[in-house]
């Protein structure tokens, strides 16, 4: 059985609200592609709870990706600020944004994105070894999660001798190794069948209550979409109708 997670950091609120996690205020965000540039994001403010379950919706190319990237520091926003736990995340240097990703962020692809030459056990154990986690803590901790969703026989498999069912069961195990206060998820079941999906999702809410963690959801899923505390939607790179 795997430990309940503790709060982490707790005390580092900065003067931020006790139950809030996460503040973004005007985000914006555009790429360049050649002479081009595509304006993602066009100020976007969201305020996520701690413990809250929060779907985002909207079409293709609407920022949803995006701005899952910018909260969880895999890019930087163009403009405006994002707090997390009180602490300003917006202005940090890459390393300092590795560094944070690996302590406090749990990211779920839809894509899966485990490294194909390490097993289940190594590709859930490898965010553990990162943050410097002695390596039997680091294993007895990937053991346990592994048999948690549903693995515990599978641990010695590379993900191509898995399906793509197990596979996202190792990456949602993955995400937690290092006890997570956030849990992005860009597409979790997009890859998966609608019953594959359905009990990945399943799995993936019992955990959240289990590890008291708080989760982003990025879904073209209304089925996802429908077992959120929250939906906001993003239509053109702009939040429509949720309260920030």
């Amino acid at each position: 059985m795997i430990e309940k997670i503790e709060s982490q950091g707790g005390g580092r609120s900065g003067g931020a609200d006790a139950g809030e996690l996460v503040a973004a205020r005007g985000l914006r965000k555009t790429y360049r592609m050649g002479d081009r540039s595509l304006e993602v994001l066009r100020g976007v403010d969201l305020t996520v709870q701690r413990g809250e379950f929060v779907a985002l919706r909207g079409a293709s190319g609407a920022g949803k990706s995006t701005l899952l990237h910018l909260l969880g520091g895999l890019d930087v926003p163009d403009a405006g600020t994002i707090h997390f736990e009180g602490e300003k995340l917006s202005g940090r240097g890459l390393s300092a944004l590795a560094g944070f990703r690996n302590r406090r962020v749990g990211i779920i692809f839809q894509a899966y994105h485990l490294l194909s030459d390490l097993t289940a056990l190594e590709n859930v154990a490898l965010p553990g070894r990162m943050a410097r986690m002695p390596a039997g803590e680091a294993r007895r901790r990937a053991q346990g999660l592994l048999e948690r969703v549903g693995l515990g026989e599978r641990m010695g498999h590379r993900p191509n001798q898995m399906s793509g069912g197990e596979q996202q069961r190792v990456a949602i195990a993955r995400c937690l190794m290092n006890r997570p206060a956030l849990v992005l998820a860009d597409e979790p079941t997009g890859n998966l069948d609608s019953h594959t999906g359905d009990e990945v999702m399943s799995l993936l809410l019992g955990l959240r209550e289990e590890h008291a963690v708080t989760l982003v959801v990025a879904t073209h899923d209304p089925r996802v979409a429908s077992r959120a505390g929250r939906e906001v939607h993003l239509v053109d790179g702009q939040v429509t109708d949720a309260a920030a």
